[in-house]
């Protein structure tokens, strides 16, 4: 098969809930980052883009019908490209450019725009239509995170436990104390300060220009992390479900706003287009586990992986796995037999230091890794997402 190579990268800063990118439409977010990978190469036409492919979570709101379709019209790109969206929920960014390289490596495309999007502060709420006449009846549902209009038989059959609760259950059943949670969440601050100390997170950003009571300011840096948070203010803070539980705002990652891309050729379009390839996407795998422990899904999709590719684990010298909670982290961590500190696992901090806007953190894992290639002079990097309603997915790199 053909090789797909990532050639650039760049994401918008990620906001906070409420925050800084509040005011900015999702598909203009989603825009931003397409826009820019098209002007870092004017030698480029964009008429040359063979698909430009966006992970969404949400999709109820200013987000919906085909998200992707509409973020290129707004980047600029010709109405000849076209655009598909797709879901696997936290997964999103990640799944999207995984279907992006196979496209290239199938030899059906040769240029694609890949990876994600998410507006947690603009996700609407929606009303469902009357089941019959005169009803009187109203469900109101919050798109923003977790289950909505629940189907019976689901519920019944898996439960429908809300994200911080399935964290909870993987904690209990897997023996992963508070303390232990807290260090986990404590070191990924200070890795993701450190990263923007040294510059590599501005490696991945591009500047956005908000305008909030007339006055236009530039966004350029994430704002969710928490600069001087310590073992003792984790440890003060409230559990979310509760006396007896573990799962606090501090050890889970945040709710936020945010896109990014990766721009991903075909060997002939890197020739072609004079352009310096990134890192190789290898290939990637999703498995599923159970709903109530959907936290757990890098474990089996990694492993599937690796007996894809027929590698070990130890010869990847960065691996980046999703931080939707700390203990689903060291869960999964652990069962690969990874230490809990492990240093080129998340060495930049990851989701509870810089926030998780789902449809684009897939991308954000990517790019991070990507570079992290570059800089480091690595050779090989693992992405793995945890997923709602029980899945897991990965994606190997390889430094081009």
């Amino acid at each position: 098969m053909a090789d797909a190579y990532i050639v650039d990268a760049v994401r918008t800063p990620f906001g906070r809930l409420r925050g800084a990118l509040a005011g900015v439409r999702t598909d203009d977010l989603a825009a931003l980052p397409i826009r820019e990978l098209t002007q870092r190469h004017p030698q480029i036409d964009p008429a040359e883009i063979d698909d430009v492919v966006l992970g969404c979570a949400n999709q109820a709101g200013e987000d919906n019908r085909n998200v992707a379709r509409m973020a290129l019209l707004l980047a600029g790109l010709p109405d000849s490209v076209p655009g598909v969206t797709v879901n696997r929920l936290c997964g999103s960014g990640l799944e999207a450019i995984a279907q992006a390289a196979r496209v290239i490596r199938c030899g059906e495309a040769d240029l694609v725009v890949a990876g994600g999007v998410e507006s947690m502060t603009r996700s609407p709420f929606v009303l469902p239509k009357a089941d019959g006449a005169f009803a009187r009846g109203q469900q109101l549902e919050d798109t923003m995170l977790g289950w909505r209009l629940v189907n019976p038989r689901m519920r019944e059959q898996y439960g429908v436990d809300s994200m911080p609760q399935t964290a909870e259950n993987l904690a209990r059943e897997r023996g992963v104390a508070r303390e232990a949670q807290d260090a986990y969440a404590c070191r990924s601050q200070e890795r993701a300060a450190r990263a923007q100390r040294e510059g590599w997170l501005a490696e991945e950003l591009m500047p956005v220009s908000v305008i909030a009571s007339g006055v236009e300011s530039k966004v350029a840096v994430d704002e969710h992390p928490r600069p001087g948070t310590t073992a003792e203010r984790l440890a003060a803070l409230e559990p979310i479900l509760g006396p007896d539980t573990t799962i606090t705002a501090g050890n889970a990652s945040g709710l936020n706003d945010g896109a990014g891309a990766v721009l991903l050729a075909s060997e002939a379009a890197v020739r072609k287009h004079a352009l310096t390839p990134i890192a190789r996407a290898v290939g990637a795998a999703a498995a599923g586990v159970p709903p109530r422990i959907m936290g757990f899904g890098p474990v089996p999709a990694i492993q599937r992986l690796l007996g894809r590719l027929k590698l070990r684990l130890d010869v990847f010298e960065h691996i980046e796995i999703n931080e939707a909670f700390a203990a689903q982290v060291l869960a999964c961590t652990r069962a690969l037999g990874l230490a809990d500190d492990a240093l080129h696992v998340n060495p930049n901090g990851g989701a509870v230091a810089l926030g998780h806007p789902l449809g684009a953190t897939g991308a954000r894992l990517v790019m991070t890794a990507a570079l992290a290639l570059r800089r480091q002079r690595q050779r090989r990097a693992l992405v793995s997402l945890c997923i709602g309603v029980g899945q897991g997915l990965a994606m190997a790199l390889e430094a081009a």
